[in-house]
């Protein structure tokens, strides 16, 4: 199969891995220095939890150009540099697309991409679980437990193209997670991720600093909490219903488990960014002026983190 990683950061590159297990044709999209790296150095990742390390080497393109057929193209970013991609991958003849990563709006994400292709685009949604940094001579550490888990769903319920996604990860330990409410599941993570994000930029990535602040953890899961009653308040089930009924119901329990993941040597394997945090919040605040709803903690955790933010950069 020819396969296509649109984005080289910690989850793509985890994701090209995986994919060459298969002895796919896999390109890498990446541009500037990372693109430079790729083509010197290979794919290098550090397997923090398995403790080795891999090389590979895939192809590299710095553009995706329109005639470029690929069987399947994942794109994987932040969601603050996806709008920016979409007119490029309805320019190109490939059919069909994984968009993995945070997005609280794959309906909008969708239609705009149909709009702007004209024609047929095979599109699904979906989510890596996992982690890490990448350092400053290209190497990714990864954080994944057993051979990753990709979860994956489509606006309508069913992923038109699933055997070939299935078959693209035959080969490697990757389990596939089929979700039929995919849109809701993205919604309910980002109201876990944007609270955790903006502790950690309050406080600069000092996991340490946001491990014994009580006050902080009590915040985040407070925001959180509030997220869950706007997003039900909006129309859109928490999902999963247990992790929803967790985060409500035993708050402190919830604050005591944050506070000793922090501690955990992994927990400084984080690659937050305050972009991706404020265009997930532009999609909270519209939700909550919708329903005429306020959500002091989440307001303030997202403050706090913007003027850390100003702060360091003075």
């Amino acid at each position: 199969m020819r396969i296509l990683i649109y984005g080289a950061g910690v989850l793509g590159s985890a994701a090209a891995h995986l994919l060459m297990q298969g002895k796919h044709e896999v390109t890498m999209l990446a541009r500037g220095i990372r693109a430079q790296q790729l083509e010197q150095s290979g794919l290098v990742i550090r397997h923090h939890v398995q403790k080795r390390t891999t090389t590979d080497r895939p192809r590299i393109i710095r553009k995706l150009e329109a005639d470029d057929q690929y069987d399947l193209i994942f794109t994987v970013m932040k969601y603050s540099d996806l709008e920016a991609v979409l007119p490029n991958l309805a320019d190109n003849i490939s059919e069909n697309i994984v968009m993995i990563g945070n997005n609280p709006d794959i309906a909008a994400t969708e239609a705009e991409i149909r709009r702007l292709a004209g024609g047929v685009k095979r599109i699904s949604f979906g989510f890596q679980i996992g982690g890490g940094i990448r350092r400053e001579d290209g190497t990714v550490v990864s954080i994944q437990t057993g051979g990753g888990k990709l979860i994956v769903g489509a606006m309508n319920g069913e992923i038109e193209f699933l055997p070939l996604l299935q078959q693209a990860f035959a080969d490697s330990r990757c389990k596939i997670v089929v979700h039929s409410n995919i849109d809701a599941w993205l919604k309910t993570h980002m109201i876990s991720v944007v609270p955790l994000a903006a502790a950690w930029s309050s406080r600069r990535g000092d996991v340490k600093a946001v491990a014994s602040d009580r006050e902080l953890l009590r915040q985040v899961v407070e925001a959180m909490a509030e997220g869950l009653e706007l997003l039900e308040a909006a129309g859109y089930p928490a999902v999963p219903a247990l992790q929803a009924r967790i985060i409500r119901r035993h708050k402190v329990a919830v604050r005591m488990l944050l506070s000793l993941y922090h501690r955990l040597p992994a927990a400084r394997l984080i690659d937050g960014s305050f972009a991706e945090i404020k265009s997930l919040d532009v999609v909270f605040r519209r939700w909550a002026q919708t329903q005429e709803r306020t959500a002091p903690a989440w307001k303030s955790l997202l403050q706090e983190a913007q003027n850390s933010i100003q702060v360091a950069s003075y």
